[in-house]
């Protein structure tokens, strides 16, 4: 009996539309009543959060150059082991990563860690018997990329359906599972760092109508059969239940509504299992810190809700006197844009946050800053000693601007080692990134945080 039944779903290219395919998929598994474990390829919160509102179970993201091949088995493990099947969702084209010239970071190179049949998503509403190259030249580009299947998107009838799965089928072995039609309906809201997140659009009729289209023109069952092709399961490490380390229990105060929802599940897991209980505040309704220990500001779109979050005058106040009374604050990219004098956003409105950096994030649509990142702990920090080195990846469309001197715990380096400057502002016991760190590569900064904490119940 295959023990991790598994299936990645990949494209062509950027855009092909593979996050709805997946979504779809998803939606239609869980009609049938499978219990369905979704994960993300890359570093990519947003589309992870789409698949947790619709499975009901936490996506997890993988990631070839942050996490490498041992931890990304571990933790596909640790969410697969309960699971009927797991759909696992690339980035970008099916062998685009970090490189050009290797497979570092792409979807193929995790396909090939998980030892994963890959479903390959073709925009096919421009083509023809072309379709059959582009099918075939995936499948046979890396050999021990195991492409099983091929689902068309955005295709306008049965027609032209049929067209494209004959021309595949006469000249390769893949598996021709279906199409996807063109459907308004069926979008999520695009912006600048993505998709709009889960937690702003909760639509059950969304899932439905997701579902409902799955079903229609995609042979789910044939999708399912796929997945139970994978083989390998002696790869992955038997998931062992966590137990809570001793040291005292701490508490951390995470910051969670619509300004700050980008958390990767794994960063959150690892500190319950170093001892910490996590609480969820809201830095846009609540009036009051809660009883915590450490404050754990997460990524998201602070800019798109300045003028909510600089009216909560009382949780600004709050935050600002438990960092001053010497209480720990971690800020990661949206995080710590809140944490400086202000946000001034698209429109070039200014908005007043918390105050504990001398600066202002300024939101600019000409100066993305996308990556993946090297941190090394230049000086000692709340994130660990200094040469303590973790990866992550930077994505945002700020930059500060200092109104005072400004202090850098870490320096920065991409993934082919080129100098990225610096990272960290740091005052007191508050430290802010611009990076997006998995603790996964590199749990000893899990370990640091909750020293840090509990160094505070010391402190009372």
């Amino acid at each position: 009996m295959n023990r991790y039944p598994r299936l990645v779903i990949a494209g062509t290219h950027s855009g092909v539309g593979k996050t709805m395919v997946t979504l779809a998929l998803l939606a239609a598994l869980k009609r049938l009543g499978r219990h369905v474990q979704a994960f993300k390829a890359g570093p990519d919160f947003i589309d992870a959060g789409h698949h947790t509102a619709i499975t009901g179970r936490p996506s997890r993201n993988l990631d070839g150059w942050m996490l490498g091949k041992s931890m990304n088995r571990e933790i596909f493990a640790r969410g697969a082991c309960d699971a009927d099947l797991s759909i696992i969702e690339g980035m970008m084209g099916l062998f685009d990563g970090s490189s050009p010239v290797d497979e570092k970071g792409s979807t193929a190179e995790l396909a090939k860690q998980l030892a994963a049949p890959v479903l390959l998503v073709i925009d096919g509403s421009a083509m023809a018997r072309s379709v059959a190259a582009t099918a075939s030249g995936y499948a046979c580009f890396d050999p021990q990329v195991r492409v099983a299947g091929v689902l068309f998107n955005r295709i306008g009838g049965e027609g032209h359906y049929h067209l494209l799965k004959d021309a595949v089928e006469a000249e390769t072995d893949l598996a021709v599972v279906g199409y996807l039609k063109p459907d308004p309906a069926l979008t999520i809201q695009d912006r600048h760092l993505g998709l709009m997140t889960a937690i702003e659009q909760q639509s059950t009729t969304l899932v439905d109508r997701l579902a409902q289209a799955a079903a229609e023109t995609v042979d789910v069952d044939r999708v399912e059969q796929l997945a139970y092709q994978a083989d390998g399961d002696d790869l992955f490490p038997i998931p062992v239940p966590s137990k809570e380390q001793t040291g005292g229990r701490v508490r951390i105060g995470i910051a969670y509504d619509p300004a700050f929802c980008f958390y990767y599940k794994d960063n959150l897991e690892l500190l319950e299992m170093l001892g910490a209980e996590l609480v969820r505040f809201s830095p846009m309704n609540d009036e009051a810190l809660p009883d915590v220990e450490l404050l754990y500001f997460g990524g998201g779109y602070p800019e798109l809700y300045g003028e909510r979050l600089a009216a909560n005058v009382g949780m600004r106040k709050a935050i600002r006197s438990f960092a001053e009374r010497g209480g720990a604050v971690y800020g990661e990219c949206g995080g710590m844009m809140y944490l400086t004098q202000s946000i001034r956003d698209f429109e070039n409105r200014s908005h007043d946050m918390v105050g504990l950096f001398p600066a202002e994030a300024v939101m600019s649509k000409t100066t993305m800053t996308l990556g993946y990142r090297v941190l090394e702990m230049s000086s000692a920090c709340l994130l660990g000693a200094a040469g303590t080195r973790a990866k992550g990846h930077e994505f945002h469309y700020s930059r500060l601007e200092a109104t005072g001197p400004l202090h850098y715990a870490c320096v920065l380096t991409d993934a082919q080692g080129n100098s990225m400057g610096r990272d960290g502002l740091m005052v007191g016991n508050t430290l802010a990134l611009y990076t997006h760190l998995h603790f996964g590569s590199e749990p000893a900064i899990a370990m640091a945080l909750v020293a840090a904490a509990q160094q505070r119940i010391g402190a009372r």
